[in-house]
């Protein structure tokens, strides 16, 4: 069975229903929590009647900074065809993000003023359960070792900094540009091997723009990237890998003839053109809406929970 650990300002909990049962640890990160196993174990087997209620937690992140944020880049099949490139042709690749932009499920969203095309991207993070030297092996019997447990992520993007400077850090890397939880679910073996199964949801304003199972659409399933990484990435207890979005982000590829004709201008005169038609694109994020992003399987067997986030203005 899963074990959903929620985590606030000053402590940490196992979620049993309604209720949440303190963990009794000195752990501050999520490394050094992941280290103390006896005490979630014994939090999950409480029947402590002094337990809380969640809804009377303000949850925060249940992944503590500062960690290594690591994502894989157009991962699924229906996200890599939007963006107008060939699946069978995209290689597997990553890019960093700041673990300053981890922020609570429920915090706002924080859009810079220089900022006008805000993005979202709904993923799976895997959060990594122990110290990984470079070079180490990463097979399918010790995976769910490497990998503690499953977060809902939010990979949110300033396209309007991002394309025109063909790289991802800083437009993916402002403050509130990761939402993480509400919980951090840990996993066994068995319940790794059903990665597959989950289906990434998100909605703005009550309109879903995505909606995607893993299987049938995951180029690089967990594994695969894990072992791509780790030949020369270091990892360590409680980093954050981020494994992509499917279909329905508020950018998309321009028509063929469109990108035909872009390719051959000047990049200021291409970006200026791209960004004034992608001005009239209703779906980037504006101030007020909020954004509703939850991975579970269909069955409910697995259940990262759901974040809800409100777009601000800095």
């Amino acid at each position: 069975m899963t074990i959903s650990i929620l985590r606030t300002t000053d402590a940490w909990f196992v979620r049993n229903g309604n209720l949440a049962h303190r963990i009794r640890t000195a752990a501050t990160s999520t490394g050094e929590l992941l280290a103390d196993r006896a005490a979630i174990e014994a939090a999950a087997g409480s029947g402590d009647s002094e337990a809380v209620d969640v809804a009377d937690l303000r949850l925060t992140s249940p992944v503590t900074r500062p960690c290594r944020v690591i994502a894989q880049m157009t991962n699924f099949e229906s996200h890599v065809r939007d963006s107008g490139m060939d699946p069978k042709t995209t290689p597997l690749t990553f890019f960093r993000k700041s673990s300053a932009s981890i922020t609570g499920p429920f915090d706002d969203i924080v859009k810079p003023s220089h900022v006008r095309f805000l993005d979202y991207e709904v993923e799976i993070g895997l959060v990594i359960g122990r110290d990984v030297a470079a070079g180490s092996s990463i097979t399918e019997a010790n995976l769910a070792e490497v990998i503690a447990g499953l977060v809902v992520t939010n990979d949110v993007s300033a396209r309007d900094i991002q394309l025109p400077q063909t790289q991802f850090y800083e437009a993916k890397s402002y403050p509130t540009f990761t939402p993480v939880g509400p919980a951090l679910v840990l996993l066994s073996a068995e319940e790794l091997a059903r990665f597959g199964d989950l289906r990434l949801r998100l909605s703005v304003n009550g309109e879903e723009r995505q909606n995607a199972l893993v299987e049938g659409d995951m180029l690089y399933r967990p594994l695969r990237a894990l072992q791509a990484l780790i030949r020369f990435q270091d990892l360590s207890a409680g980093d954050l890998v981020l494994t992509g979005t499917p279909a329905g982000t508020a950018l998309s590829a321009p028509p063929k003839p469109i990108e035909i004709i872009g390719a051959l201008l000047p990049p200021a005169v291409k970006w200026k053109a791209f960004f004034k038609r992608q001005a009239g694109n209703p779906k980037y994020l504006r101030h007020g809406d909020v954004v509703e992003a939850r991975v579970a399987t269909d069955d409910g067997a697995i259940d990262l929970g759901a974040q809800r986030t409100t777009v601000g203005d800095a």
